[in-house]
C-alpha cells in the first residue's frame, strides 16, 4: 500500500439519511473524514496537479453523496463516499470515518461514527454514482437502474413507472448556528471573558454591531438569576413602530385562545387534555422585524396575561444569524418559562394569538417575521399531532433555544428523543456559531 496520505476532515452538510421518518423528512447534519492513500512523490517531483488527487474535487464528491439520495443506514453512505474516492486513479486505498453526531439515541451521548477501510483489493459494496450512470447508459444497460444501496453486480432494478424523488431540501428553521458554552462550563478553562459589546440598535440590528466583532457569544455569561420586574403593558397595549410584515410559520392557522364551540366535551387526544395541576412550560420567542426588542417585551407580557399561564422567568436576549428560507436580518430569541392549566393546544392557540396580535403573517416559509412563538416543552408531554409536536422536534439542534434556556435555568433537561441536559446540548449544538451575544438585563431595564 502506498507510504503517503491527504487527509480532508470535517466535510459537513445536512443529508437526510435514517430510518426515521423524522430523518426523512427534517434532515440532520452528517460530518465526514477521508484519508486518501497515494504516492505522491511524482507529483511532487513536477509539482503538478495532475499527478495528484485534486482534493477540492474529492470534497465536493463527499459533499454530493451527504446531500445525495436518502440511505437507511450510514454504512451505506459510507460505502458511497469509499466508493466515489476510489474513482480517482491515483488513489490505492481510502479510509472513511462518518459522523451522525446528531443520531436519535434517548441519552446524552458526543457522536456516532462508521469507519471503513476500502481499496482496490477490497472494494466498496456498492457502486459509485458515476459509475451507476455508466451503467446505465451502456449497451444492454439502457432502462435499468441500479439503486445507490445496490452492491456492485447485484442485479440491477427494473425501472420504475416514474422517477424516484428525492426528499425536498428542508432548510434548518430560523435560527442560528454554533454557540460555544458559557464560561465555566465543563471542558472550558477560566480565560479572560471577551469585551463587553454595547448593547445595539435593535430596530437597526445588522448596522450596530462593529465590525471586528467575532462570531459566536461577545458576552461571558455569569449565572442568570430569573426575575420579572417589567411592568405587564397588558394584552391591548400598542407596540411602538409595529407594523403588520411577513413571516412563516409550520404550525396550524392561528385561531383564539380556548376551547372552540364545535369542540367535544372531552379531550380527543393527548394535546388537549387539560392537566390536573399546573405543569412547567418552555416558550422559545423570536423576532427581526421592526422594533424586535419591545416586541418580544410586549409579548412577554401578553403571555403573562393569559388565562391559565403564568410567566416564571425569562432568558437573556441572544443575537443570532437567520438559518435557512431567504437572506434576511439576525434574529432577537430569548426562552420564557412559565406554569400553566392549559392543554398544550389550547396554549398553542393563545401563543398564535399572541403572534397576530404582533403582526404576524405566514406567507413565506423560514422568513422574516415580527414575532415567532414556540411551544418547546409542555410538562412531560411527549406526542405528535398534525398541528403539534411535543417536545419541538428540533429543540435538541437549536442553539438559539438552548443557550439561553441554559442561561435561565442551568440544569434544564430536555425530554424526548434527542434530549438530554440543556446546557450540554446547548454546547454541542450544530448551530452554535451563529449567536452573535447575550444580553443579560435587557428585561429588566429600559
Amino acid at each position: 500500500m502506498a507510504e503517503d496520505r491527504i487527509r480532508i476532515a470535517g466535510i459537513r452538510a445536512t443529508g437526510y439519511h435514517g430510518v426515521l421518518d423524522h430523518e426523512r423528512r427534517d434532515g440532520q447534519v452528517f460530518v465526514a473524514d477521508v484519508l486518501l492513500h497515494l504516492d505522491t512523490r511524482e507529483a511532487a517531483e513536477h509539482d503538478d496537479l495532475t499527478r495528484t488527487v485534486d482534493y477540492g474535487a474529492v470534497a465536493a464528491q463527499v459533499h454530493d453523496v451527504l446531500t445525495g439520495p436518502p440511505a437507511d443506514l450510514v454504512e451505506t453512505v459510507a460505502e458511497r463516499i469509499a466508493a466515489a474516492v476510489l474513482e480517482h486513479d491515483a488513489v490505492q486505498a481510502v479510509d472513511v470515518v462518518l459522523h451522525k453526531p446528531q443520531a436519535p439515541i434517548g441519552v446524552p451521548f458526543a457522536d456516532v461514527t462508521v469507519e471503513v477501510h476500502r481499496s482496490r483489493e477490497h472494494p466498496p459494496a456498492v457502486a459509485s454514482r458515476r459509475t451507476q450512470a455508466a451503467e446505465q447508459a451502456s449497451p444492454g444497460g439502457r432502462g435499468e437502474t441500479r439503486l445507490p444501496g445496490d452492491p456492485v453486480g447485484a442485479p440491477v432494478a427494473p425501472p420504475p413507472v416514474s422517477a424516484p424523488v428525492a426528499p425536498p431540501q428542508v432548510s434548518a428553521p430560523v435560527a442560528p448556528p454554533q454557540v460555544s458554552s458559557p464560561a465555566g462550563r465543563a471542558g472550558e478553562s477560566a480565560a479572560t471573558p471577551p469585551p463587553v459589546l454595547p448593547f445595539p440598535d435593535l430596530d437597526n440590528p445588522l448596522e450596530d454591531l462593529p465590525a471586528d466583532a467575532p462570531i459566536g457569544p461577545a458576552y461571558a455569561v455569569p449565572t442568570w438569576s430569573p426575575v420579572i420586574a417589567q411592568p405587564d403593558p397588558g394584552p391591548g397595549a400598542p407596540v411602538p413602530g409595529l407594523e403588520p410584515l411577513t413571516g412563516p410559520h409550520d404550525a396550524v392557522a392561528p385561531g383564539a385562545a380556548g376551547p372552540r364551540s364545535d369542540e367535544p366535551d372531552g379531550p380527543t387526544d393527548v394535546m388537549d387534555a387539560v392537566p390536573p395541576e399546573a405543569v412547567d412550560v418552555v416558550l422559545a420567542l423570536g423576532s427581526n422585524l421592526g422594533p424586535s426588542r419591545e416586541i418580544l417585551r410586549a409579548a412577554i407580557g401578553e403571555l403573562d396575561a393569559v388565562d391559565g399561564l403564568e410567566v416564571t422567568a425569562v432568558a437573556p436576549l441572544a443575537r443570532t444569524a437567520a438559518v435557512g428560507g431567504p437572506d434576511q436580518a439576525d434574529f432577537l430569541n430569548t426562552v420564557v418559562l412559565g406554569r400553566t392549566t392549559l392543554s398544550p393546544r389550547a396554549l398553542l392557540r393563545a401563543c398564535q394569538a399572541v403572534e397576530e396580535h404582533a403582526g404576524r403573517e405566514r406567507i413565506e416559509r423560514w422568513g422574516p417575521r415580527t414575532l415567532d412563538i414556540d411551544l418547546v416543552v409542555h410538562g412531560s408531554t411527549v406526542a405528535v399531532a398534525d398541528d403539534l409536536e411535543l417536545p419541538h422536534p428540533r429543540a435538541h439542534q437549536r442553539a438559539f433555544v438552548l443557550e439561553p434556556w441554559a442561561q435561565v435555568d442551568p440544569d434544564a433537561w430536555l425530554p424526548g428523543l434527542g434530549g438530554g441536559p440543556v446546557a450540554v446540548l446547548a454546547g454541542t449544538a450544530p448551530d452554535r456559531g451563529g449567536i452573535r451575544w447575550l444580553a443579560l438585563d435587557w428585561w429588566t431595564t429600559g
